[in-house]
């Protein structure tokens, strides 16, 4: 009976009765999308494990903020993506790494490294500058590597429009970067 409710359905009923059966379809229905998601951006099977708990946990309790604006599996996707783009960004600044004292260490010039990093904050610019169900297109096609009709089943939408949404959002970022932004 549950697995037939709609996910909007299914967080009424868990906020209405605080039954947590409820939730646990909800889980059940998005647990191994979120964690492919965590292990695209970690590369790592712990980490991504890890994440995961950690979004469904933030999801759960911030049910009564989801206000339907958009399908839940957007809002979730958005969570676990930004949430993992957090904990990465939080490890990064504070990776160390010993060095060895014996080890004579050549010295590059930073010009790719800096270069790089501007990519990035140009790609990170560019993310931010787009709506959420734009970002998460853009990720389904290019970071789960799904298919247009693949897109359109889960976006319960036509082949042709989630064509012409991947375009125009492609074209809406050349234009605020330029024509080779990255």
């Amino acid at each position: 009976m549950k697995h037939l409710l709609k996910d909007e359905e299914l967080i009424q009923m868990h906020l209405n009765t605080h039954q947590n059966d409820y939730f646990e379809t909800l889980y059940k229905r998005y647990v191994t999308k979120v964690y492919r998601r965590c292990l695209s951006l970690t590369k790592d099977s712990a980490k991504a494990e890890d994440y995961t708990h950690d979004i469904f946990l933030r999801v759960h309790g911030n049910l009564t903020k989801f206000q339907e604006k958009s399908a839940f599996s957007t809002w979730l996707y958005s969570i676990s993506y930004n949430y993992c783009m957090d904990q990465i960004r939080q490890s990064n600044r504070n990776s160390t790494v010993a060095l060895d004292e014996d080890q004579d260490y050549i010295w590059t010039d930073s010009t790719d490294q800096d270069n790089k990093e501007f990519q990035l904050q140009q790609l990170d610019k560019a993310m931010g500058a787009i709506s959420a169900e734009e970002l998460l297109m853009l990720r389904m096609k290019y970071e789960d590597n799904l298919d247009i009709k693949e897109i359109a089943e889960q976006l319960n939408l036509k082949n042709s429009a989630v064509k012409m949404r991947l375009k125009r959002t492609r074209d809406k970022i050349r234009r605020m970067y330029g024509d080779d932004p990255f």
